[in-house]
């Protein structure tokens, strides 16, 4: 019988965490997988009127082996409030609240403990952790190490605007096309004012925000839905809230500072105990003067909390990596190029500052957090899978390789097929959502995930200099892609068109061994062998057919 409760309470922590209420007072011990969420349920003493603008709760956890970790705790509605924490260290924990009322006898100075046992290994994030920035800030890796290859989708709206039945059937299509990370919008915004599909706003006001604890309950069931579908979280939480990059169209929802971050802190406190990658802001310009404020916010919100890594998601085009390079919460160099396929926005992906600044110290990982989207209009004319993967393989192999994010429409503004988003009107024809989740381009990104998590994607080095009379120099569209391992035993090259690809004979002979030359075709997923003309100092390697290739190049 023992036997049997032991293994009830480890297969369902999040049950009995919530029965936990009263953390001091409880004679349960509560049992939590490692890498999964503890929460503990606390009940005020004191009524507030507006419960976020007159306390904050807080609490520090002390591991097995001695390591503090300070987290946020959050209101929940009427007396309500519950914090949330991710263990991860087998044995017992303890922890300690601190409210900023003092009179408050049920927030402040209550403590309590729970034992964190092995993880049952569930999915991708109960086997190997949570992400982090790896030891060389280069990429992502989970808690043990293991790297994560980062292929999220914008599904800005998703959350917000489905059906449970919707979103189940959404994760279940991504997880089949191999995405591991889903990017989305917390909050109302511009392509659902109307709040979420039930009409909840998330907040209102502005000087002094109110927040509905409903809305965000609603998408605490999203959030474990894409983690136990092995799928990160990667939340925006302050979507365009001065304006966004595009005011005329877009006037945003303008929040003083001092609200943004207690909006910005609610969040993380509801979520921290969930596999997240945090978006700080969306689509706005964070250069110049306006980067100082975002430096304030970023520092309020995650200096003095343990967190996920942080980044931020700038306008189309607008570089921020210099503003932030030095601010300690900010952990990777996300960033976004424009939604067309001219050239001038080409020549930016392939020639712009995320080739360049990927040597600047302190490191980080880059990763396109929104690239040219599929069926969107560009010039009067809908960008193709073929528009779509050339930017995605560019943007992989023109810094470290760390991830792409893919992006459909009718996807990111949840359509329902009889118009383009509110504040999109001229972004493509009506698609339904469920329709644009199979477009040739999504299901390509399947093939793209397999090919860099086939190799140590994680070790990959842009060294375009090793390709000979590059055609990208006339020609943009035709701008061949290189990336080496540091170690010379890895060489992918990325041919956008029908072309014979010379590279300099180093690119065989400094192997290790005898290299093994293969063609990779991204639209099918199927290989070829290559054949390599050897010059003096140069080999040439024809392409097997019309359209792009990928050519790997390793030991035998």
């Amino acid at each position: 019988m023992r036997n049997a409760v032991s293994k009830l309470l480890a297969a369902n922590s999040l049950i009995i965490a919530l029965i936990f209420s009263g953390c001091q007072n409880s004679q349960k011990m509560v049992v939590v997988q490692r890498w999964d969420k503890f929460e503990c349920v606390l009940k005020s003493t004191v009524k507030y009127n507006n419960p976020v603008q007159q306390a904050i709760l807080m609490a520090t956890f002390v591991s097995p082996l001695g390591e503090k970790k300070t987290v946020y705790g959050f209101w929940d509605g009427n007396d309500v409030w519950k914090i949330r924490f991710m263990p991860d260290i087998a044995g017992t924990w303890t922890f300690t609240t601190a409210c900023s009322d003092k009179s408050n006898k049920g927030l402040d100075n209550k403590s309590g403990s729970f034992i964190c046992t092995a993880s049952k290994n569930n999915n991708l994030f109960t086997t190997h952790g949570p992400i982090r920035v790896s030891r060389n800030r280069r990429f992502l890796e989970h808690q043990d190490r293991t790297p994560f290859f980062w292929l999220a989708d914008t599904a800005w709206n998703g959350p917000l605007r489905s059906s449970d039945e919707e979103w189940s059937y959404y994760l279940r299509e991504r997880v089949r096309q191999k995405f591991s990370a889903v990017q989305w919008v917390t909050t109302q915004w511009r392509a659902a004012p109307d709040g979420d599909i039930d009409g909840r706003l998330a907040y209102t006001g502005k000087e002094r925000i109110e927040i509905n604890p409903e809305f965000f309950q609603r998408l605490d069931k999203k959030v474990d839905e894409m983690n136990r579908a092995g799928l990160l979280s990667v939340p925006v939480m302050l979507w365009a809230i001065n304006g966004g990059s595009q005011p005329d169209i877009n006037p945003g929802v303008s929040l003083p500072d001092d609200q943004a971050i207690i909006l910005a802190r609610y969040m993380v406190a509801r979520w921290q105990g969930n596999h997240v990658v945090w978006i700080l802001n969306g689509d706005g310009n964070y250069t110049g003067e306006r980067s100082e404020k975002w430096k304030r916010i970023g520092r309020a919100v995650f200096e003095s909390i343990s967190h996920a890594p942080v980044t931020q998601h700038p306008g189309g085009r607008i570089w921020i990596l210099n503003e932030f390079i030095n601010e300690k919460w900010y952990d990777i160099c996300g960033y976004q190029s424009a939604h067309n396929e001219r050239d001038d926005n080409l020549k930016w992906i392939v020639f712009g500052p995320p080739s360049r600044d990927w040597k600047k110290e302190p490191y980080r990982p880059f990763i396109s957090l929104e690239a040219p989207y599929e069926y969107h209009i560009s010039d009067k004319t809908r960008m193709s899978a073929d528009v779509v993967r050339r930017a995605h393989y560019w943007s992989l192999l023109n810094a470290p390789t760390a991830g792409i994010t893919y992006g459909g429409h009718g996807i990111w503004g949840w359509d329902d097929g009889t118009r383009p988003p509110v504040d999109h009107p001229y972004t493509g024809i009506p698609l339904h959502w469920k329709k644009a989740l199979t477009m040739p381009g999504a299901e390509q990104m399947r093939h793209l995930y397999e090919f860099f998590t086939s190799i140590d994607f994680w070790r990959l080095r842009p060294e375009p200099e090793l390709v000979v009379n590059q055609p990208g120099l006339i020609d943009v569209r035709k701008y061949v892609s290189l990336s080496r391992s540091e170690e010379k035993d890895i060489v992918v090259v990325y041919a956008p068109d029908n072309q014979v690809i010379e590279l300099k004979l180093e690119a065989l002979t400094r192997m290790p061994k005898s290299p093994n030359i293969s063609w990779f075709n991204p639209r099918t997923g199927q290989t070829r062998p290559a054949v390599a003309v050897i010059g003096d100092k140069t080999c040439q390697i024809p392409v097997p057919e019309k359209g792009d290739w990928l050519l790997l190049i390793k030991p035998e």
